[in-house]
């Protein structure tokens, strides 16, 4: 059942940040109420449309009473009638709880796995494919950190992607990633299996993870590499450790100023992804077994090259279609994960 109450609940907030907005709100509250009003205006207008369709269904039943509308009202009645499960289905996904960081730029780590030069190289094609996904979605795609192989493998990269709903889109990519293919290294044609790992991380902002500079220990050196343009000659790389949780961040681009605000940047989203996992498994003892865990350790896919076959484990997808995929056409796969999500949710919800 849908639940009226928290319908009416919600209107009304909505109203009154509408009157708020229009009217007295002070210049400091604008931009809170603003995210707030865009968030409730998609779940608002839901409401609308399934409160519209219910007095349609009413009124048309009330036309059986008229013997001049009667079979009229017998015609329309079951189409009427049809949207209205729909429409229930659709509002009870716009009121599940909402994901804060949903909103936020998303921070995207890739390094290689087991499978050597191998694995290095398709680290490499993550990357790439990500890039192309981001790109046609209009967003932004900055590479904050970069370490390449001789080769021309990725050893590690880490990648900031703006724009809207890129960490709601880009979260269940987190865990390990495999590869099956012969590798471009290998003389007799056989196939190999290797493995990267991805982990998609919300950014945090200062004000949401405060770091006192007694915690963190900060170190410079010289970067390292494969040669060309990702090797520099002054001792500009920035490493940073966060000496309660021991987590070490690295930056090793050209300027020393922007390596520290790099490195920075992904220690507070990792801090920031520890609480909300912490936060999480209170909730959920059972959090593992949803998709959108983000377990590192996790192998979520498997991309077999000689089959054109990709393979998402957790929901047991498997498409024909890796080609397409590895050219950053994501959308089939992560619009499944998310339905996914939701319909755990919902029934979580519901019982």
């Amino acid at each position: 059942m849908v639940p009226f109450d928290k319908l009416a609940q919600i209107t009304q907030r909505f109203e009154y940040l509408e009157a708020k907005l229009n009217s007295s709100a002070a210049p400091a509250e604008i931009a809170a109420l603003s995210r707030e009003y865009s968030e409730l205006r998609p779940v608002v207008e839901e409401i609308a449309a399934y409160r519209q369709a219910l007095d349609d269904v009413r009124e048309a039943e009330g036309w059986l009473r008229d013997p001049e509308m009667k079979d009229l009202a017998e015609e329309e009645l079951p189409r009427l009638r049809a949207r209205i499960p729909e429409m229930e289905q659709a509002l009870r996904l716009a009121l599940l709880p909402k994901d804060a960081a949903d909103a936020r730029p998303a921070i995207l780590e890739i390094r290689p796995g087991t499978g050597g030069e191998e694995a290095a190289l398709f680290a490499g094609d993550l990357l790439r494919m990500y890039q192309r996904y981001a790109e046609s979605h209009g967003w932004r795609f900055e590479l904050m950190d970069f370490t390449e192989t001789e080769l021309g493998g990725v050893k590690e990269a880490v990648a900031r992607i703006e724009g809207e709903g890129v960490f709601a889109r880009l979260k269940y990519e987190s865990g390990v990633h495999r590869v099956q293919r012969v590798p471009e290294t290998e003389a007799g044609g056989r196939i190999h299996t290797s493995a990267a790992t991805v982990a998609v991380l919300p950014e945090a902002a200062e004000v949401d993870i405060d770091i006192p500079a007694s915690d963190i220990r900060i170190d410079t050196m010289r970067s390292s590499g494969a040669g060309g343009q990702h090797v520099n000659t002054t001792d500009s790389a920035v490493r940073i450790t966060h000496i309660p949780t021991g987590i070490v961040v690295t930056s090793s681009e050209k300027s020393q100023h922007q390596n520290r605000a790099n490195a920075m940047a992904v220690l507070r989203a990792r801090l920031y992804e520890a609480e909300r996992e912490r936060l999480a498994n209170e909730r959920a003892a059972d959090r593992k077994a949803q998709v959108g865990s983000g377990d590192r350790s996790e192998r979520i896919r498997t991309y077999n090259f000689p089959q054109g076959r990709m393979t998402d484990h957790r929901i047991n997808l498997t498409l024909y279609a890796l080609a397409q995929i590895m050219n950053g056409d994501l959308d089939e796969v992560i619009d499944a994960l998310t339905a996914h999500d939701q319909a755990e949710k919902l029934a979580e919800m519901e019982a």
